[in-house]
């Protein structure tokens, strides 16, 4: 199923606008992520699948900027994970994601330049036909409410089926504000895993396909 939105000025900061916040780690729940709460709704922590190495290790990261501990693992199935330990400081980021138990996303939420930045770190890659946003296929009743953030914040996007449920950002003009949103790649991150204008797509399909064969991939 295929859905084209498209609005006008886009209306939110840019990840560089203000200082790293507990409230960022949306980003994630965006994508992959899921929010678990612990008891009596004492405390909650943040699980997070991640399919390369270099997110695991920038997540952490991030998650260590904003004050949480995160460490990385391995399932039995042999996917990469990324947990939080049970927090009472995650509770309320828990709780705003969460119907009883099942992942929602917030009424009226806001999406801002960081909680973008955050959710292209986590699932975000190239297609050839632009840059994608993963979205979680476990919960397909996110997806919409996330479009429908993006748009009220001005964002054009397409909800598409690519490998998997993503939202789709195309063309130089779209994909250059999302380059200045989510801005530059953090520590560690390769450059053509990352948003860029689409001047700099052959560039980075070329750099894809050397470190396929390289074997760097």
């Amino acid at each position: 199923m295929f859905y084209s939105l498209r609005v006008g000025q886009l209306s939110f900061y840019s990840a560089e606008a203000s200082a790293p916040r507990l409230a960022d780690l949306a980003g994630v729940l965006c994508g992959p992520g899921q929010a678990t709460g612990f008891g009596a709704g004492t405390a909650a922590r943040l699980t997070v699948p991640v399919d390369q190495r270099w997110r695991a290790v920038a997540l952490v990261a991030a998650c260590a900027e904003r004050g949480v501990g995160a460490t990385v693992s391995t399932t039995e199935d042999g996917r990469r994970v990324v947990r939080t330990a049970f927090r009472a400081d995650l509770v309320g980021l828990a709780s705003h994601w969460q119907a009883g138990a099942t992942k929602s996303v917030p009424e009226r939420f806001v999406m801002d330049g960081v909680t973008l930045r955050l959710w292209a770190l986590v699932a975000g890659r190239w297609s050839e036909s632009g840059y994608l946003l993963g979205l979680d296929p476990d919960s397909p009743w996110t997806h919409l409410p996330l479009v429908t953030a993006l748009v009220r914040a001005g964002m054009s996007l397409a909800l598409v089926d690519d490998g998997g449920p993503a939202l789709r950002v195309a063309g130089a003009r779209r994909l250059g504000r999302l380059v200045e949103l989510v801005g530059v790649p953090p520590p560690g991150v390769p450059g053509h895993d990352w948003p860029a204008v689409a001047g700099n797509r052959g560039a980075n399909a070329a750099v894809r396909v050397k470190n396929a064969v390289d074997g760097v991939t």
